[in-house]
């Protein structure tokens, strides 16, 4: 479904893993890798084996993906569901995209696996962030990869 975002029209799809393109798959792990390892500069195991049982959302522009987040079904990473590898692409920083994809991304998880509590490890500079989306944080700060991460959870009557 095509909706406009910060002067981008955007496809937004949420797909099962052996539902993505080859592809679908090769942009999504090239934006995480452009932006989890490099920008960040971040040596990490992206690829932890979790994709195969996520559903992948995916907002296309073009030719470029432009932002994504994976859901996590409850008991795979936590004992509540997540949403991880929550991601926009440099172009479209600053144009509202990331609240937009959180929105969508809570949205989705519940049309698949209905209301429920959700938990994310966050970086921890982006606690003010995921908390306009309801999530508070459930434990102290914690170094992951080189940088300072909190679990946050968002109550599943939240917003």
């Amino acid at each position: 479904m095509g909706a406009e975002q910060g002067g981008l029209n955007l496809d937004w799809r949420c797909l099962p893993f052996g539902a993505l393109a080859p592809l679908d798959l090769y942009r999504l792990l090239q934006l995480r890798t452009a932006v989890f390892v490099v920008e960040q500069h971040c040596v990490f195991q992206d690829m932890d084996n979790a994709d195969p049982d996520c559903l992948h959302l995916l907002a296309d522009s073009k030719d470029a993906l432009m932002a994504y987040a994976r859901l996590v079904p409850a008991g795979l990473k936590y004992p509540e569901a997540s949403i991880g590898r929550v991601i926009t692409a440099q172009a479209a920083r600053g144009t509202g995209l990331g609240h937009t994809l959180m929105q969508r991304a809570l949205a989705e998880l519940f049309a698949a696996w209905g209301a429920q509590p959700v938990r994310i490890g966050a970086q921890a500079h982006l606690q003010a962030f995921y908390g306009a989306h309801g999530f508070m944080p459930s434990g102290p700060v914690y170094l992951e990869d080189g940088i300072d991460h909190i679990e946050m959870l968002r109550p599943a009557a939240a917003l």
